[in-house]
C-alpha cells in the first residue's frame, strides 16, 4: 500500500482537509495527516470558507479533525506523495523548518504533491515554484509570481497539473484535483 503525507493545521480549510483526506483513503492509500507541535490522536480546528457573493470568501467555524499521525514521527522516505490542504494553516505552516524540509525533498525527488488553495503559500516559501506553472486561491497568485512560479487563472473547479505537482484554487475543485492527483500518482480506477 502507498503512504501519503498529509499536511494540514489549524484553521485549515474544513473540506480541503475532510474531503481528500477520505478520498484519498478511500482508494487506498494509507494516508498520513500531519500538524507541527501535535501527535496522533490531536485534533486540529477547521474553518469553513465558502462564496457567498462577498469580496474575498467568507469564514465560519469547521469540525475538529483527528489527526492519525504525529508529526515528530514523519519520515519522508516512507511516502510516495505529499498533498497540502489550504485555509488559514498555510500561512503559519510555512515558518515551519520541517514543513520547508518536507516540500523540498518532494520536489527534489520528483514526487507526486497535491496543493489546493493557500496550501501553495508552503511551496512559495520552500521556493519550489521557480519556473512551474501552478494555480492557488487569486489571493495567492502574486506570491506565486515573486516566487518565480507562472500563476494560472483556472476555474474554481479545475485543477492545473505541471509535472508532478497538482493544484488547484478552492474546494470545489476536488473531483478535478483528486483525480489528476491520482493520475500523478499512477492510481488506476476502473469502474
Amino acid at each position: 500500500m502507498k503512504k501519503l503525507l498529509f499536511l494540514t493545521g489549524d484553521f485549515t480549510e474544513d473540506y480541503e482537509t475532510m474531503v481528500p483526506f477520505q478520498m484519498l483513503e478511500m482508494v487506498g492509500y494509507e494516508v498520513h495527516a500531519v500538524c507541527p507541535d501535535k501527535k496522533k490522536g490531536d485534533t486540529i480546528k477547521t474553518a469553513i470558507h465558502d462564496f457567498e457573493g462577498d469580496q474575498t470568501y467568507s469564514e465560519k467555524p469547521g469540525h475538529n479533525f483527528a489527526l492519525n499521525y504525529s508529526f515528530d514521527d514523519v519520515d519522508v522516505t516512507q511516502y510516495s506523495g505529499l498533498v497540502i490542504a489550504g485555509g488559514r494553516a498555510p500561512e503559519y505552516l510555512r515558518l515551519n523548518k520541517k514543513v520547508i524540509e518536507i516540500a523540498k525533498y518532494f520536489f527534489a525527488k520528483n514526487l507526486p504533491v497535491a496543493a489546493i488553495c493557500h496550501g501553495i503559500q508552503i511551496l512559495t516559501a520552500a521556493d519550489v515554484v521557480r519556473g512551474r506553472k501552478l494555480t492557488a486561491y487569486p489571493a495567492v497568485g502574486p506570491e506565486v509570481t515573486l516566487a518565480g512560479g507562472e500563476f494560472q487563472s483556472i476555474a474554481v473547479t479545475g485543477a492545473y497539473v505541471d509535472g508532478n505537482l497538482v493544484t488547484s484554487p478552492a474546494w470545489p475543485a476536488h473531483p478535478s484535483f483528486i483525480r489528476e492527483f491520482l493520475k500523478v500518482m499512477g492510481a488506476k480506477i476502473e469502474i
